[in-house]
């Protein structure tokens, strides 16, 4: 408004400059015409000047002499100038502009706190601070408890415990699991088999077979594969076998060298040793139950074969539909009648492995 009325001031400035003498008397016969419009739109009661009325009475007064403000204007000089000071002073005033107290947070930091706060049950609003100063978000502490106060989150630290589920998982990265399961070949024969699980990555390791699993044997399965794990070792902390007599001293032995602690599952509760169970069942309902197995080498290459299809290719909905072995997915294909899918098959086509064309 104060743009708009030193903008009109100026123009009609300008007008005066060009025409002297005519200016004046101009000015006066469109104050007197606003006058007549003001007084036609209220014919009855008390007059009342609009804004738009005061802005153009305001302006004319600067093409007239002030001597003459009090015959030509309907109000008094005072009013007139009240008017100007009123319009010039809207420059300097920043009411309008300033909204009171502190700027509201956008709706995307908003949602980045929720998420750090159920994704880290065990951290407060000061901690969540932290992490948003680390990300670029410099908000205040105080900030960060109010939207999680807002949400019904408690914003000390330990929300809510982990879940049976958060717990496993928290746990999985350092556990292995061991366990037997018998292969009958074509002829009645029973084989052996020892499988080896990582709980974090679902890595399978299907060490040996054999027709007589002595604990010589055993303790050497359990060499071959500390050796195999390499670095990965490490990071293990718990080993989860049966009782079986199979195992003996010596396998734990192999084991605690390495900084592992053995637990034993107890006597006939399959569900301890739970994700040796699945597995055993997914290579049987998968291959050993549609392939017959004719002899102790045949059984060991058909396994090494599965072992490499399970760890490299087959996909797992603990690992979001990722492979053990795969660390990311693959990038999406936009182009799908270039690349068009090939199959691999595995054990005869018992098992079909797809991948784009290179």
């Amino acid at each position: 408004m104060s743009l708009l009325y030193k903008v009109t001031g100026k123009l009609l400035s300008a007008a005066s400059v060009l025409f002297r003498g005519e200016v004046e008397k101009d000015a006066q016969l469109l104050v007197q015409r606003h006058e007549n419009a003001v007084l036609r739109r209220q014919l009855t009661g008390q007059i009342r000047y609009e804004p738009a009325d005061r802005f153009w009475f305001a302006t004319l007064s600067r093409l007239i002499p002030r001597s003459r403000w009090r015959e030509i204007f309907p109000v008094t000089p005072g009013t007139v100038l009240g008017w100007h000071r009123r319009f010039i002073a809207w420059k300097w005033d920043y009411s309008a502009r300033r909204r009171i107290g502190r700027p509201p947070t956008r709706a995307a930091i908003k949602v980045l706190v929720l998420r750090l706060a159920k994704q880290n049950p065990r951290q407060g609003h000061r901690r969540i601070q932290g992490e948003l100063a680390r990300l670029g978000h410099p908000i205040a502490a105080s900030t960060v408890w109010k939207i999680l106060n807002a949400a019904d989150s408690d914003p000390a630290p330990r929300r809510s415990g982990p879940t049976w589920l958060e717990f496993l998982a928290a746990q999985a990265e350092g556990i292995i699991a061991a366990d037997f399961f018998h292969v009958d070949t074509a002829l009645g024969r029973r084989l052996y088999a020892l499988a080896f699980l990582e709980h974090d990555t679902r890595r399978l390791h299907i060490t040996g077979v054999t027709t007589h699993p002595t604990e010589a044997w055993t303790v050497q399965q359990a060499r071959n594969l500390s050796d195999g794990l390499g670095t990965r070792i490490e990071s293990l902390r718990f080993l989860l076998r049966d009782c079986d007599d199979k195992y003996g001293e010596v396998f734990d032995t192999v084991f605690e060298a390495e900084e592992l602690r053995v637990i034993k599952s107890a006597p006939r509760a399959p569900r301890m040793n739970a994700h040796c169970e699945r597995i055993i069942g997914t290579i049987r309902r998968e291959v050993l139950d549609h392939i017959l197995i004719t002899e102790e080498a045949h059984a060991r290459q058909v396994l090494a074969a599965y072992e490499i299809h399970y760890n490299k290719h087959r996909p797992h909905q603990a690992r979001c539909q990722l492979p053990p072995e795969a660390q990311e997915q693959p990038a999406a294909v936009h182009d799908r009648k270039t690349r068009k899918p090939l199959r691999t098959r595995i054990l005869g086509g018992l098992i079909n492995e797809y991948r784009h064309a290179a």
